[in-house]
């Protein structure tokens, strides 16, 4: 999904942005990714977005020794991505169905005392700057592991996939859209999001697939999760 807004830069991305604490959520760069929106912080938070420039920043709660901090609020993790709204729905009963569109991850420099009801950081852009560079890295890519590990994975649930769409997609796009999608916890998908590059993304998705093929070998069943 296109974006009418240009963010060419880091420097591009406003200091401060709202964020959104979700758990088990990954979005990244030029990733599309849809929201079923429905508690009312939330719902303000669009509202508000609606009429600014759009802009939130997808953020997990910060992890634990035991797992997601449980505190209320939780602390935020150190980094996450800034999306663009892109698409809203009215569902009729209170809901919005929103899409968000990645534009670039950002590190968290502080989190603001405001007296909205949704939360806000400030924010830097500039430790991912490689994000504003569409394909950036493609090339070191090692796409043909990549599409072996997915078949894989696809076996052994018993799952069945477009691969002529897949065989279309760009390899950024293959990566981003498998990393965002794929039924990791919250660790694995904050490592994926804080992935140096493309390449470091790639190898960390196929590790981690392939520890999970592992595991499934030696268990009953041939569930992932």
């Amino acid at each position: 999904m296109a974006i009418n807004e240009g963010y060419h830069a880091p420097g591009d991305l406003p200091s401060v942005i709202p964020v959104f604490p979700l758990a088990n959520a990954l979005l990244l760069p030029r990733g599309e990714l849809p929201l079923n929106i429905f508690e009312p912080r939330y719902l303000a938070l669009i509202d508000a977005v609606l009429a600014g420039d759009r802009l939130i920043g997808l953020i997990q709660p910060k992890l634990g020794r035991d797992g997601v901090d449980d505190t209320d609020p939780p602390a935020l993790a150190d980094a996450g991505c800034a999306g663009r709204l892109t698409a809203l729905q009215e569902t009729g009963d209170g809901r919005y169905l929103v899409t968000l569109t990645g534009i670039s991850r950002f590190r968290v420099v502080e989190e603001l005392d405001v007296d909205t009801p949704f939360r806000q950081c400030r924010v830097t852009a500039e430790p991912f700057a490689v994000d504003f560079s569409e394909s950036q890295g493609e090339d070191a890519v090692d796409r043909q592991k990549l599409l072996t590990t997915l078949r894989d994975f696809l076996e052994v649930n018993d799952m069945e996939t477009d691969w002529d769409s897949i065989n279309r997609a760009s390899t950024e796009t293959l990566v981003n859209a498998l990393s965002m999608l794929s039924p990791y916890g919250p660790r694995e998908k904050q490592a994926l999001l804080e992935a140096a590059d493309l390449e470091t993304r790639a190898e960390v998705l196929i590790a981690i697939t392939e520890m999970a093929l592992a595991r499934a070998g030696d268990e009953p069943g041939p569930s992932l999760q």
